[in-house]
Parts: C-alpha cells; structure tokens; sequence
C-alpha cells in the first residue's frame, strides 16, 4: 500500500463529539442572494432570521428532538450575533417562556423582530457564547455585532462572560478579515475545546468560519475526509464531528 494519510485508533474517553450548526437563513442571506453588494448595506446590521429561517429552526428542533440528540448535548457555544443566538435557543432551548417561571428566558418575546414567544432555558443545555466562532470580521454590516448590554436584554440566559468589550472592537468598516485569518481563528477555538470538560458540544455558527475552518482541519485527513470536509453547510443543517487528540502528540485530527 503506498503511503499516505494516517489512521489511528483513539480511546472514547479521549473524543469529543462536536455537532456543527449553521444558523438558519437571515435577511442578508435573501439580499446577498439578489446583489452580492447589499452586504454592504447598513441597514442588514447584524442580521436577524427571516420568517422561513425560523420554519427551518423549527424543523431541526423537531429533528434533535426525536432523534434524541437534544438529551445528549451538554452545551451550546454560540457566535454572538443576533441570527446565531436566535437559530440557537430556537433548535435547543427550552420550551415556551412562562411568566413566573424560576429561571431566567433564554429569548425575551419577539426579540430580534421574530415575532416569536420567549424561551425558557429550563431542561436544556447551557448557552455559551463565544467571539472566536464568528463569521469573517469587518466591511459586512451584518456580521457586525451589537452591544452586549443589549444582548442580554434579549437573551438573558446566555453566558456572555468570556466577551470583554461590550462594543464590537474586532469589526473594521474598511478591512475584510482574510480566509486564511478566519480559518486560524477557527483552529484555535476548536483547540480551546479541549479546555472544557463537556464531552457533546454544540456549535452555531456561520457559513465562512465553519467552511474555512474545516477546509484547513482537512489538510490533515485522508483525501476522502477532506472531501467532506470542503462542503459548504446549508442553512440551519447539523453536520456531526469527532475531533480526536493523541496523547503526549502535539497533532490534531478530525475524523
């Protein structure tokens, strides 16, 4: 056999199963579609889902439900922009928000113009959210993010502890980050990973960062691997990952 890509057999208690989400389709993504330029226009800053995103957020909740899957994930890591932290909650939140309720909403009523009732965050994982896995930074309006002093207004049970600035600093008007950068940036989070205990982990995040991120984790797998790796992912569709580390080996391997 010629030489090539490698195996390796790794133990269970070593894995960690990531389960990738892109968020649903967001009124930049109608727009874009139309003219490339109107992501340019202010007026998609940080986008919010669109009616039929929210039927697809209904769809996979139904999905992760059934299958299961919902019982399985111990957390929820979310990027910090509104059509994220609504296709999140939406799929893998509680149910609907009652006043009186002993905790707080994972979403307060019609937040982000969604016209949707509140969530609860009992009898579901926690919400982290988190700056590392956002979509290309900078010139896009709609991947710009707004304060988080009014985040937690709308989502007042997401963990925003790990986000230091309540602006967005990391968005520049005139400078578009890189690929390159985006699937740097996507290397070290999935490296932050191995820094929690949870085991089944849930992401929502966005199109670029997890097509780059991936693109780059794939130059390291066998060909077919790489592949499927390279796929773009469509709106609000779960794709399943094992990141895989090797004990005293400074390598890392998705398979």
């Amino acid at each position: 056999m010629e030489a090539g890509a490698g195996t390796a057999l790794y133990p269970a208690h070593r894995c960690k199963t990531i389960y990738l989400v892109r968020h649903a389709q967001g009124i930049h993504n109608v727009e874009g579609e139309k003219d490339f330029a109107a992501y340019k226009s202010h007026a998609l800053l940080d986008a919010q889902l669109t009616p039929l995103g929210w039927s697809q957020v209904d769809t996979l909740r139904e999905h992760v439900t059934k299958s299961g899957l919902a019982k399985k994930i111990e957390l929820v890591i979310v990027s910090p922009l509104l059509r994220t932290m609504q296709t999140a909650v939406g799929v893998f939140g509680g149910g609907n928000y009652t006043d009186g309720a002993s905790a707080s909403p994972l979403m307060v009523e019609g937040a982000g113009n969604s016209g949707r009732q509140p969530i609860s965050s009992l009898n579901c994982p926690p919400f982290l959210a988190v700056e590392a896995c956002r979509e290309h930074l900078g010139v896009h309006p709609c991947d710009k993010r707004s304060s988080i002093t009014k985040y937690r207004t709308l989502f007042p049970a997401i963990d925003f502890s790990l986000i230091e600035n309540d602006e967005d600093v990391l968005w520049e008007p005139d400078v578009r980050e890189t690929n390159e950068s985006v699937a740097l940036r996507g290397m070290k989070f999935f490296d932050w990973l191995w820094t929690r205990e949870e085991k089944e982990i849930a992401i929502v995040s966005h199109s670029g960062f997890l097509y780059h991120t991936l693109n780059m984790y794939g130059k390291e797998c066998h060909p077919t691997i790489a592949e499927e790796l390279g796929k773009h992912i469509s709106n609000s569709i779960p794709k399943v990952w094992l990141p895989k580390s090797i004990l005293g080996r400074g390598e890392r391997r998705f398979g």
